[in-house]
């Protein structure tokens, strides 16, 4: 099928409301588009940057969690929750009761990326694991009631309040089985020769055209991008995640998405997920730089608090790993002491590496602001 002349497929009416059938995506796809092979030269060689980036960074998986927390937070945004990056760091305990629910979606999000990642060891990118996802992510949150880890086996739609005045309706549910089954062989078929980012561009449009959920669609269909990389060794870590830059072009995000629908035009969408992976493999592999550069300045620093330099050097390596700590969080990871541990953040804080958070005299939350600050960028 060449992406120019490619048709999306069919309104089929229902009693009062059209839905659309997506046409299958699993064959060969070509291009007449040179805007297309520039794309994807450049999307490419960025991926390998980040990932040799991953591969060179020392402990890369302390790191990788808050690029796991990032891409929860943001994911998350885009569908409505209102919880920062700060909070989305910190206990259930800390955060406003009022707030808690939106934090545990993120939390949801952050198991289930790290659930999905760790079954690839053991199982393929397929419906299945979309299906385990997806029941991690809607574990006790508003969704729960909505058939967490089944296909949908009713009709949903897409913006307004009803099928009546809905923005889109995505196929029946009769036909969602077909279309999946479709779409995770297109995921596999080595009978065909098209590149696994312009697959993954496809794949993204096509899932999130069939709307197989009843809720938590977007989430899942943003997450899928990475397993697909790290399944097809594009990626040895889950270091690429695509909502920052949805989030931030989320008009032209949706548009492009729809303009596939209306007008057939693929070309659209392939170009725009292209310079999206571009820019966000780019960013990544900055960001990695940064974090080098940081730890390097940080571990100079502590080298100068003579006798507690190892207790505080261990200290930020917890920091990494979790950004916002308290005294109590040091006591139980690192076998110390309290005044140990207050002593050794009282240094820190003199060398402006961490920042007392909650202005109180109990219970004292600190965070490794410079290092956040990385991931807000």
């Amino acid at each position: 099928m060449k992406i120019e002349s490619f048709k999306a497929g069919e309104w089929r009416q229902r009693y009062k409301y059209r839905s659309f059938k997506p046409r299958h995506v699993n064959e060969e796809w070509t291009w007449d588009d040179p805007a297309i092979n520039t794309l994807l030269e450049a999307a490419t060689r960025a991926l390998a940057e980040l990932n040799a980036f991953s591969l060179i960074v020392p402990d890369v998986d302390r790191f990788i969690r808050m690029h796991v927390v990032k891409e929860a937070q943001t994911s998350s945004r885009i569908e409505g929750t209102q919880t920062g990056i700060d909070e989305a760091l910190m206990r259930e305990d800390q955060i406003d009761p009022e707030r808690r629910d939106d934090w545990r979606e993120v939390q949801n999000y952050i198991d289930a990326v790290n659930e999905a990642v760790s079954k690839l060891d053991r199982l393929p990118l397929s419906n299945r694991l979309l299906r385990d996802t997806h029941a991690i992510l809607m574990r006790g949150v508003r969704g729960q009631h909505k058939s967490p880890g089944e296909f949908r086996r009713t009709q949903n739609w897409i913006g307004g309040s009803s099928l009546t005045d809905a923005t889109f309706i995505p196929p029946h549910q009769d036909e969602v089985p077909e279309l999946m089954a479709d779409l995770e062989r297109f995921w596999h078929n080595e009978n065909i020769q098209v590149p696994h980012l312009v697959r993954a561009a496809i794949s993204h449009y096509q899932f999130e055209t069939i709307h197989p959920f009843l809720d938590g669609n977007g989430r899942i269909g943003r997450l899928l991008m990475p397993l697909y990389f790290i399944s097809h060794d594009l990626l040895d870590k889950p270091s690429l995640y695509l909502s920052d830059f949805f989030e931030r072009h989320r008009a032209h995000y949706y548009d492009a998405l729809m303009r596939v629908r209306l007008a057939d035009d693929l070309g659209h969408w392939v170009r725009f997920f292209l310079t999206g992976v571009a820019e966000t493999a780019t960013k990544g592999r900055d960001v990695f730089r940064t974090i080098l550069a940081l730890r390097t300045e940080a571990d100079s620093a502590v080298m100068g608090l003579g006798k507690r330099a190892p207790t505080a050097r261990a200290v930020l390596d917890l920091f990494y790993q979790r950004p916002i700590l308290t005294s109590g969080d040091l006591v139980a990871s690192l076998d110390i002491t309290s005044p140990t541990a207050n002593a050794v953040l009282g240094e820190l804080r003199k060398l402006h590496l961490v920042k007392e958070i909650t202005g109180r005299q109990w219970g004292r939350a600190y965070a490794f602001e410079r290092y956040i600050g990385l991931f807000k960028m």
